[in-house]
């Protein structure tokens, strides 16, 4: 099974002037470079691929669907937007592998045509099989009169009144269509005339894609239920036709700090601009939409043809996740419940003491397979609570939803007088509501919250902690891969340090001085520090490990760092053997004799999502490790505050070692890319998935057995 986006792009292949030996333009030319945009959608093509595969539990290939639905809804806002506003400016760049904007905006079409057209195959698949086992998308024109009653009283009560149909006509100018809203088209006329007129009715995000029977195992798309009660919004019209249509616009706009305008003011003044977009990347529209009415959209909205995809079946899969939800265990994975470690337990109910633990040794944390509330949230509950720490500084990049525990430490820490110091990263895609939200309520309990440095997002995972000891003062810090939020913990994969370690809480004092302050500060002990060490650093690494019998080991997300995929060919060609654990965009080819012979690349995609970023240069007990929050982007390296923490500690390093040697076995959830660009499904021999081995290791470390 191959995901072969990249492998149709216009672009050439990798070619040879005769037998075995490489043309010299791939190894010095830009194709020596995968697309960053092609290759994340091979990435959400492997996601597909999930949801796709029978063996995966019909409700978890359900949520695979809803996942992939809402990454290209971000793919859309984010890439395509800033592809097209780069288009619409006439910017003459070419993209680091040589392809023009608009040779990209093509690519990227015909892949998401043909990624569509399965992802449909796919949704009717998953709806066939869940017949069978008694869930079903119910068609409003096949209940009985009591359903029928039960669906009437549910659109009067709950979204009648929420409905507002607008009129377009030469008196009604062409609605604002928000960016992601569901919509219906419909046609009607005046009784006695045949002109039509054609209305447009919102369906507001704050209601349910799916309308749930209450048997709790039929699902009613709302469209239908809306689209079943049009006389009640058109009294005396007759309504001649119905068509859902969705909106994608840009999202990808420059956050312009005015002059003598404070940051959170400008991210306000930009979530309203925003709100606004006034660029329409995509119009999806259901299959059944005539000519005349796709014609008007299109004129409306500014777009063109290539803008326009038709959709076989139900517009917006992310509301999937509904389905997911239902009370059907038997048709999901089998839950995993985090354990404790035991350095990090107790026999009876008496609580822990965390900074006697820490004090005693380096603690590693492993999320979801190690538990975030007993190690993470709880560090921070007890620094809050603790009346010998004096001080606590903090960031937060995704806080989550309407609750979370660490920042309701951190305000109980600032009400018990503690000096507390919040960075909130308010640029935070996607982030940025929720953010000034938890900012304010921070700055209302007597938080010292700032928001970081001008241009430079601060994405570094840090807390550290100041608590007096006898006759010192000591300082504990938490290093991670992954957001203060226990939601994402549960199913993103992410990595902690908890340490007190002097030269690393040195750096973490000098590293916060720097987001709060004037300091100056270029040189750190132990962290590696974007943008002001970090890529320096991964060079010299590289360069340290460029010779015969040389070994590299990375994992990130995104690997598209030109300078960097230049070190890891240089390595590569000098002896060394590389192997990259790259979740979604990799712009590095893999195994192209004489380019990037001994380079393997992989990708894990399964039901956690791989987020942790490992380096480990040298081999055994010589080999430098670290960990921390930076991808291999130059946005990461170059424009935003980034930290990776040495692992000094033996141990720990053997864990990471299991995590890497897991990774590289697994033959269940893995993929490999391959010379041509394209990546091939590993086939399963040994039946060794990496989800399934961290946590048959995590629970014989807390003597669960197996």
């Amino acid at each position: 099974m191959a995901v072969t986006g990249a492998s149709r792009r216009r672009q050439p292949p990798p070619t040879v002037t005769e037998p075995g030996v490489v043309s010299p333009s791939l190894i010095t030319g830009p194709s020596r470079f995968l697309n960053r945009h092609l290759s994340w959608l091979d990435f959400n093509a492997r996601v597909l691929e999930l949801a796709a595969d029978p063996s995966t539990p019909l409700l978890e290939r359900a949520k695979f669907l809803a996942i992939f639905s809402r990454n290209l809804d971000e793919f859309f806002q984010v890439r395509v937007g800033g592809l097209k506003e780069q288009f619409h400016a006439g910017l003459p760049s070419l993209s680091p592998d040589g392809m023009t904007t608009e040779e990209q905006l093509l690519e990227i079409r015909n892949r998401v045509v043909s990624l569509v057209e399965m992802q449909m195959g796919v949704f009717a698949d998953v709806v066939e099989r869940l017949e069978q086992e008694h869930v079903h998308f119910s068609d409003y024109r096949g209940l009985d009169p009591d359903d029928r009653g039960y669906v009437e009283r549910v659109f009067e009560e709950q979204i009648f009144p929420v409905l507002t149909p607008l009129a377009v006509d030469p008196a009604h100018p062409f609605p604002y269509i928000s960016d992601l809203s569901l919509n219906l088209a419909v046609v009607v006329t005046r009784p006695g005339s045949d002109a039509s007129r054609v209305a447009r009715i919102k369906m507001p995000p704050l209601l349910p894609r799916f309308i749930v029977m209450p048997d709790g195992e039929r699902f009613v798309p709302l469209e239908q239920v809306i689209a079943a009660n049009l006389e009640r919004l058109f009294p005396g019209m007759s309504v001649v036709a119905h068509h859902p249509f969705r909106v994608t616009r840009n999202a990808d706009l420059a956050l312009e700090e005015a002059a003598g305008e404070d940051l959170l003011s400008a991210v306000e003044t930009f979530l309203r601009r925003r709100r606004r977009s006034p660029r329409v990347v995509r119009l999806e529209v259901d299959s059944t939409m005539p000519e005349s009415v796709l014609k008007l959209l299109m004129r409306e909205l500014e777009i063109t043809p290539d803008d326009v995809y038709t959709v076989t079946g139900p517009l917006d899969l992310g509301g999937l996740w509904a389905l997911y939800r239902i009370n059907r265990p038997d048709l999901r994975e089998r839950p995993w419940t985090p354990v404790t470690q035991p350095r990090l337990s107790t026999d009876g109910d008496e609580q822990i003491d965390l900074f006697r633990v820490i004090a005693a040794g380096d603690v590693l944390v492993h999320h979801p397979y190690d538990s975030f509330e007993t190690s993470t949230e709880a560090f921070i509950e007890q620094a809050a609570r603790d009346p010998q720490v004096l001080a606590i500084k903090q960031t937060l990049y995704r806080t989550g939803g309407a609750e979370s525990p660490i920042v309701d430490a951190l305000i109980h820490a600032a009400e018990e007088g503690k000096q507390v110091v919040v960075l909130v990263e308010l640029t935070a895609r996607f982030d940025e509501e929720a953010n000034i939200t938890w900012a304010r309520q921070l700055e209302e309990a007597g938080v010292h919250v700032v928001y970081g440095l001008v241009g430079l997002k601060t994405h570094a995972k840090l807390c550290l902690v100041m608590r007096r000891e006898a006759d010192r003062i000591r300082r504990y810090c938490h290093i991670g891969t992954g957001n203060y939020n226990q939601e994402t913990a549960r199913t993103y994969e992410d990595l902690g340090l908890l340490t007190v370690d002097r030269e690393i809480c040195a750096d973490l004092t000098e590293l916060f001085n720097y987001l709060t302050g004037y300091s100056l500060q270029r040189r750190y002990r132990g962290l590696l520090v974007a943008p002001l060490t970090l890529r320096d650093s991964l060079l010299e690494l590289i360069r340290q490990e460029t010779h015969e019998g040389g070994r590299i080991f990375i994992k990130v997300n995104h690997l598209v760092d030109a300078q960097i995929i230049d070190a890891l060919y240089a390595a590569s060609a000098a002896g060394a053997e590389v192997d990259l654990v790259v979740r979604s965009s990799c712009s590095l080819r893999a195994g192209v004799r004489g380019l990037s012979d001994n380079i393997r690349v992989r990708s894990i995609v399964g039901r956690y999502l791989e987020h942790s970023r490992i380096y480990c240069f040298g081999h055994d007990g010589d080999a430098d490790w670290y960990f921390g929050s930076a991808d291999l982007m130059v946005r990461n390296l170059d424009g935003r505050v980034e930290a990776l923490t040495p692992v000094r500690r033996p141990e720990l390093r053997a864990r990471l070692a299991e995590v890497v040697d897991a990774l590289l076995a697994d033959d269940v959830l893995a993929w490999e890319l391959e010379p041509d660009g394209s990546w091939m499904k590993v086939p399963t021999e040994l039946g060794i998935s990496v989800h399934d081995r961290l946590e048959e290791l995590a629970r014989a470390r807390a003597g669960h057995g197996p």
